[in-house]
């Protein structure tokens, strides 16, 4: 079965969900992962339920080869593979360059000469930097923070450039703080709802980086699958879209949220806040709910609840 989407990061956290809902749908899907940060163990629970019509390739997208053969006689290319770390991209400023601008240009490029139909590309919300103006609107001037952000923002522009110069269709999702089941507990670099689930899970105390009052759009990882299936297939989505669910929660507030859910009383401790963190943020997905239908099916609630869900098995099962 020829695969009709490649999905690069297919074995990370977003990667993932997206590749299982193509697949349960009745699609071939391709995979290119190095495996850097992605799971071996998720892919192989996909190969061992869905058979042939889940292909892998394993290879690094700043590779050219690895990229020239991801994208053979694929459609569609859902680019979520990155470095997605504020702190690491200021630890290692090179690694998240490769991964995130070289890796998208190489693989924009063999899209290009495989004239693949539309290219979407995973971007951040991280490219507003500080801006106080909430909410968040993509006309706004991109203002990162961090090497991080600055190469998302990069990688924005390389998609544009191609669908202006090459006739590569293009979009651009900024997605904000993506949360669910799969996300990583165990990283150095772990998103905040995973690192505090797994700590009251514990019993410990869950670390707040600076006061707790920073807050963030935090979005349910299947409205996330829903915009990108929303990317490809609409008539005439080009550009940047926020994606998000148009709504701004403290840390702190999460917290006790995720304590109410848990049945959980403990108190977090604070450290200093991190370099390149961004204090508020909140999305204007009004682009993206007129141009791409685009609804947030998934409350925070509901999402959190299925979290901790996910995350409670996984601990009780060792």
């Amino acid at each position: 079965m020829a695969a009709k989407y490649l999905v690069s990061g297919g074995a990370g956290f977003i990667g993932s969900h997206l590749a299982e809902h193509l697949l349960g749908e009745g699609e071939a899907v391709r995979v290119l992962d190095d495996f850097s940060t992605g799971s071996r163990d998720t892919v192989a629970s996909l190969q061992a339920k869905y058979g042939a019509a889940l292909e892998v390739i394993e290879g690094d997208v700043a590779d050219e080869e690895a990229c020239r053969r991801a994208v053979v006689g694929v459609a569609f290319v859902f680019h979520q593979a990155a470095l997605a770390s504020v702190p690491r991209s200021l630890e290692d400023p090179l690694a998240t360059n490769r991964a995130n601008v070289a890796g998208t240009l190489c693989l924009l490029q063999a899209a290009r000469e495989a004239r693949v139909h539309r290219f979407i590309y995973a971007a951040s919300s991280s490219v507003y930097g500080d801006a106080p103006t909430l909410p968040k609107v993509e006309t706004m001037r991109p203002a990162p923070l961090s090497p991080y952000a600055l190469t998302k923002y990069v990688g924005e522009e390389y998609a544009r450039l191609f669908a202006e110069h090459f006739g590569l269709e293009t979009v651009a999702l900024r997605y904000f703080n993506v949360f669910g089941p799969r996300q990583d507990p165990d990283s150095a670099y772990s998103a905040v709802i995973p690192l505090f689930v797994k700590r009251l899970l514990r019993g410990e105390p869950p670390v707040i980086h600076g006061d707790g009052e920073q807050s963030r759009d935090f979005t349910y990882i299947a409205n996330v699958v829903d915009a990108n299936l929303a990317a490809c297939h609409t008539p005439g989505a080009s550009g940047a879209y926020n994606i998000a669910c148009g709504e701004q929660i403290s840390l702190l507030a999460i917290l006790a949220r995720l304590q109410e859910i848990l049945g959980t009383k403990i108190s977090p401790c604070h450290e200093d806040p991190r370099p390149g963190d961004v204090k508020h943020s909140r999305a204007d997905i009004s682009r993206a709910q007129a141009e791409l239908g685009y609804r947030p099916k998934v409350s925070l609630d509901d999402g959190l609840a299925t979290t901790v869900e996910y995350f409670r098995r996984r601990f009780s099962d060792g």
